[in-house]
């Protein structure tokens, strides 16, 4: 199974993908697709920052399994210390742990190779309002200069001798960088808006076009919402 390649489609079938996992409410059928989105990944060969992206949220997802089998009521299956592990938690933080592992593979598969231009091409192409495509398209394209300007202004504190400790002055000081990372975002927002204003904007984006759905990309969009739909009804059955 590939991903289709207009842009269009995959925002659809990630959508479409995405909704029926999050309606999963079995655990074999979860762990069925996850494998299946590892495999499909595995197949498209994504780029290897990618993967890093998914150990982050695995590492996020830890949390739920040392927090929701000790506070979820449920039949207690063993006792650590003064704490008892509900087999309910344990059972949830399993099926919450398998649904976003493998809703992000597939979003990762979709839309992770897309340029931010195309996807605000195809959501403008599918009729999403233009001031939100407008947004995500140059918050998507801006995101690294405000994570640069983060880095140097912290690069900065550091040459002055900053050391974070648990203390009034540490988050005094982050909240002074925080505050000047606002500052600097604004100047540089009004900068940006002044060089469209010289080059002619008149408050639309413009956006590529997009040639039509080829015949394959079709096809991989039904086998995409086809094996959604599939994975709903055998988790009913």
């Amino acid at each position: 199974m590939t991903a289709p390649g207009d842009p269009r489609l995959r925002l659809v079938a990630a959508v479409v993908a995405v909704a029926a996992i999050s309606l999963l409410q079995t655990l074999p059928v979860a762990a069925a697709a996850l494998v299946v989105a590892a495999l499909v990944a595995l197949l498209n060969r994504p780029d290897p920052r990618l993967w890093r992206r998914l150990l982050h949220v695995e590492g996020f997802l830890l949390l739920l399994f040392a927090t929701l089998p000790f506070t979820v009521a449920g039949p207690s299956i063993a006792t650590i210390g003064p704490l008892s592990v509900s087999g309910t938690g344990l059972w949830r933080a399993g099926l919450i742990a398998l649904k976003v592992s493998a809703s992000v593979l597939v979003l990762l598969v979709l839309l992770g190779d897309l340029e931010p231009e195309r996807l605000g091409a195809a959501l403008r192409a599918l009729g999403v309002p233009e001031r939100l495509c407008r947004l995500f398209v140059t918050t998507a394209r801006y995101a690294t200069l405000l994570r640069e300007e983060a880095r140097r202004l912290g690069e900065a504190m550091r040459a002055r001798g900053f050391h974070p400790r648990s203390n009034r002055h540490t988050w005094n000081s982050y909240g002074n960088l925080l505050g000047m990372i606002l500052v600097r975002a604004l100047e540089r927002a009004s900068r940006v808006e002044e060089a469209m204003l010289c080059r002619g904007y008149a408050g639309h984006y413009p956006y590529s076009s997009l040639a039509s759905p080829r015949q394959r990309d079709w096809v991989a969009f039904a086998l995409v919402s086809g094996a959604a739909f599939l994975a709903l009804v055998i988790d009913r059955l």
